[in-house]
């Protein structure tokens, strides 16, 4: 069941057998994978159903790092999670994105594809794209046009899947229906408190934003809170264990990563649709939504020895005929606007992660009237339109492409998330973020930018200007800002001294606590973390369900 933990409806104290804090993508599959089983679930969220201000403001925090980072606007407080405003984008790490690399320093996670790849097929399930089949680091296709052919020894077209949900709707009333899941929303977790030997969660301290506290007290834990909130939480908890769970090793909130991002240069070319068709994101109603993306091949990558990335060629429209702004003016008029809380707190924090060049905005016409008449005079324009469309050109044609990068992170550990000076609504420390970058990952930039545009001229008869930024100083403050993929902060090693979760996901020390989301992530590819976070949450559901198993057997729960 779903209950409003703002309602008092809940008792004060709860037990469970498994409490997962954070109802986001990782928690959901985690809760969603013990319906119908005698396990007794705890699934706590801070937020409700819908977006909401109030809740929202808890995730604010400061940026003390050469690059600006907005904690506040990267990631959403509410039941579904982040992914509420998600893209859809899905495709797996490959083998070589787990690997150690020995220009990358600190790469390398302790499993491998082989490992991932049954729970990447049940992934599929779960995110809604089972239809599609995959192999290492990209899915089969087949997409709705053929990509450029490049030369594979610099640029290859791995292909991601399009997933159709918002998880937070489409298992909402599942979890609503299980006898055995309970959902509590407004419940903030304000500690995880340990027992006296600091190896294992006694209580989870929970509180809402009108003063309410309780408790959940629970066999296993789980944070999935993201990759920023799980190291807060953990930092947090420190009544017992004065620097943190999980942190005897100071590893906690480290190598804090995201999937910089920035414009690495325009194209001109007299076909700009030859570059970009291939690589939009239409499809038709009766395909398979899935993509290729422009990826830096891996023999590039050891040769020049760089991160992983990946390049998106935007079109920038040319002046907007007058039949065509016209016509936009009309939809804009027609379009239904909802202006609640949670809309217009989505499309405040749409705004802020938006990638890409900004298209001209058209508003709704102050005079109907007017805009008929635009449109009758200029029907030309849309007539001209709709024949591009029919030879599957764009309506309007693109003026220059920019040409866009999306990059894998070097893992750094001084790149870290740790608890502020302020003071959140709930009285507790807000986030303060380091975010940095390496000499390497400026090395990336500059040599992934200048060989793609190239190769992109090249298939177009184009010419490629580099951005300047890019030609500057290599000590200067990339021009690069993130995509609201955090990683990193609770990494995944064999060894407790380099990471604070083990290969299983389980806190190092800790005997009753695990850590499921991007926040385990050693390395992050290039790749969109959501898929690989419901793989290794499904496998947390199961290594959680042998060892409650376990328990039952033997007459402990």
């Amino acid at each position: 069941m779903i209950i409003d933990y703002l309602s008092g409806a809940y008792p004060a104290e709860k037990e469970a057998d498994l409490c997962v804090i954070g109802a986001g993508a990782a928690g959901i599959a985690i809760a969603q994978a013990f319906i119908g089983t005698s396990v007794r679930v705890c699934l706590l969220e801070s937020g409700g159903l819908a977006g909401e201000q109030r809740s929202q403001a808890l995730y604010e925090g400061s940026s003390v790092g050469p690059v600006p980072f907005d904690s506040g606007s990267s990631r959403m407080r509410v039941f579904g999670g982040s992914c509420n405003l998600w893209g859809g984008g899905c495709i797996p790490l490959s083998d070589y994105d787990l690997s150690p690399r020995d220009w990358v320093p600190h790469s390398g996670w302790p499993i491998g594809f082989a490992e991932l790849e049954p729970y990447y097929a049940r992934a599929r399930h779960y995110c809604g794209i089972q239809a599609h089949d995959f192999g290492d680091g990209s899915f089969a296709g087949p997409t709705p046009r053929p990509p450029i052919v490049f030369d594979d020894g610099k640029l290859i077209n791995p292909i991601f899947a399009k997933s159709p949900l918002l998880f937070g709707d489409a298992y909402r009333h599942a979890l609503e229906r299980a006898p055995n899941i309970d959902v509590l929303l407004h419940a903030n977790l304000l500690e995880l408190e340990a027992t006296p030997a600091g190896d294992a969660v006694r209580i989870a301290h929970i509180g809402t934003l009108d003063g309410r506290r309780g408790c959940i007290r629970a066999r296993q834990y789980v944070l999935a809170c993201g990759g920023i909130e799980n190291a807060r939480l953990l930092l947090l908890s420190r009544s017992v264990v004065p620097h943190g769970l999980g942190n005897q090793h100071d590893m906690v909130g480290r190598y804090f990563m995201d999937h910089p991002s920035g414009k690495l240069g325009t194209l001109t070319t007299d076909a700009p649709h030859r570059v970009t068709r291939p690589y939009e994101r239409h499809y038709r109603k009766n395909q398979l939504p899935a993509f290729p993306e422009i990826g830096i091949s891996h023999h590039y990558q050891r040769r020049h020895r760089v991160l992983n990335g990946r390049v998106h060629p935007f079109g920038v429209e040319g002046p907007l005929p007058r039949g065509i702004r016209a016509l936009r003016e009309l939809r804009s008029a027609l379009r239904r606007s909802v202006l609640d809380e949670s809309t217009t707190l989505e499309a405040r924090l749409c705004a802020a992660m938006r990638n890409g060049p900004a298209a001209e905005t058209v508003g709704a016409p102050t005079s109907l009237s007017r805009t008929a008449l635009k449109l009758g005079l200029g029907v030309g324009d849309i007539a001209r339109a709709a024949v591009h469309k029919l030879t599957d050109r764009p309506a309007v044609p693109s003026s220059h492409i920019e040409l866009v990068g999306f990059f894998e992170q070097a893992p750094n550990p001084d790149s870290r998330i740790t608890l502020g000076d302020t003071l959140d609504a709930l009285g507790q420390p807000k986030v303060r973020v380091d975010w940095q970058l390496t000499p390497l990952d400026r090395y990336t930039y500059r040599s992934a930018a200048t060989m793609a545009g190239h190769e992109l001229a090249r298939a177009c008869n184009g010419h490629f200007q580099l951005e300047p930024w890019l030609e500057q100083d290599a000590r200067s403050v990339p021009q690069v800002h993130g995509t609201a993929h955090h990683m990193g902060t609770t990494r995944m090693s064999d060894d407790p001294k380099n990471g604070v979760v083990d290969r299983h996901c389980k806190v190092h020390g800790m005997d009753n606590l695990h850590i499921a989301g991007s926040s385990v992530f050693p390395t992050g590819g290039w790749a969109f973390p959501t898929f690989t976070i419901a793989a290794l949450s499904l496998r947390l559901a199961d290594e959680l369900r042998g060892v409650l198993t376990a328990c039952a057997t033997t007459g402990l729960l």
